[in-house]
């Protein structure tokens, strides 16, 4: 069974990147008195394009854990069976050694005087010493095949234990990154009041035009899901992040992709744009990020970021973009 590494300059990117971000949320509330609309968007995007990419990593180390903890679950299960084996074998043999031994000791005499032949204690005596040997040589298969069993799943038992730290680490950030992200939040709701300029969150047909494909079905999904908030780390139903949102359009539609832009972007192939179709993805910054759903008339569906909702918005407009990928 594969193995996956573990990203071990995950904590340390992690790190310097939140100091970075302190530096931006943090300046001191002198610097956000009266500021206009425009000024808390940008602030807003320059926290955003630092935070998400943690974010994105985090889903991908969290990804992994989920995955290599059901293979650990997995392989004790089909250990299970052999431990159960081996106990009953020892139970087994250790009777055995028992009366091996109580025949040795006071009923050895016994038995010399009832049966009124040595060579008739010396064939039980022989029968008893050939089912323990069996027994042993029960027992050295299992426990050897249990042997097997352990060497597989040490690696896994470690990778799991790494994958678990660097999860609880990255897990411990979230109420940090959320409450910086929150005192921007704040600034935009007061900049455009309560409803927090969300405004109509699909405001063009969506999906453009019907096509009879999965990329249609997935696309229609993600249209399906506009004004549910964003949250990081989460696939539906009520809440998205970016990769979040096109991985459960895409599994709408009966394929499998994972949680995370990159590893989203290496699981397809590639389209260029002249061939963009309805549910195509399409993948923005380098590296990259962001990640939202094609749905026709240089349009997206994405999942934009921390306060905001999951919305329709210009492809072009949405950041820099990287390439554009088709799941399969």
């Amino acid at each position: 069974m594969g193995s996956l590494r573990v990203n071990k300059p995950l904590t340390t990117l992690l790190a310097s990147s939140l100091a970075a971000l302190v530096l931006v949320v943090m300046p001191g509330r002198a610097a956000f008195a009266d500021p206009s609309v425009q000024q808390i968007e940008a602030q807003i995007q320059d926290v955003w394009n630092k935070a998400e990419p943690l974010i994105e990593e985090y889903n991908g180390v969290h990804e992994q854990y989920m995955k290599n903890k059901n293979q650990q679950a997995e392989l004790a299960n089909k250990i299970a069976p052999l431990e159960r084996q081996v106990e009953l074998g020892q139970l087994r043999v250790g009777a055995i050694a028992s009366q091996v031994y109580k025949g040795g000791q006071a009923n050895t005499f016994n038995a010399l005087i009832g049966s009124g032949s040595p060579g008739t204690l010396a064939e039980q005596l022989s029968f008893l010493n050939m089912m323990a040997r069996d027994q042993e040589e029960q027992l050295a298969g299992v426990s050897s095949m249990k042997r097997d069993f352990d060497a597989q799943k040490a690696p896994i038992d470690k990778l799991v234990n790494d994958l678990a730290a660097q999860d609880a680490d990255l897990a411990a950030k979230k109420k940090t990154i959320e409450s910086q992200l929150s005192e921007l939040q704040s600034l935009r709701t007061k900049a455009y009041g309560s409803s927090g300029g969300t405004g109509n969150y699909r405001p063009w047909p969506c999906p453009s035009a019907y096509e009879p494909t999965n990329g249609y079905k997935a696309a229609a999904f993600a249209c399906s899901q506009a004004g549910k908030p964003y949250l990081w780390a989460t696939a539906g139903p009520k809440t998205y992040d970016c990769s979040g949102l096109t991985a459960a359009a895409w599994a709408a539609a009966g394929v499998s992709i994972p949680h995370q832009s990159k590893s989203q972007r290496a699981s397809m192939p590639y389209v260029t744009r002249a061939n963009l179709q309805v549910g195509d993805l399409v993948f923005y910054y380098n590296p990259i990020h962001h990640v939202a759903i094609y749905v026709g008339d240089n349009k997206i569906m994405h999942a934009p970021s921390a306060g905001d909702f999951v919305r329709m918005a210009d492809m072009d407009g949405a950041g820099p973009i990287h390439s554009f990928g088709r799941p399969s």
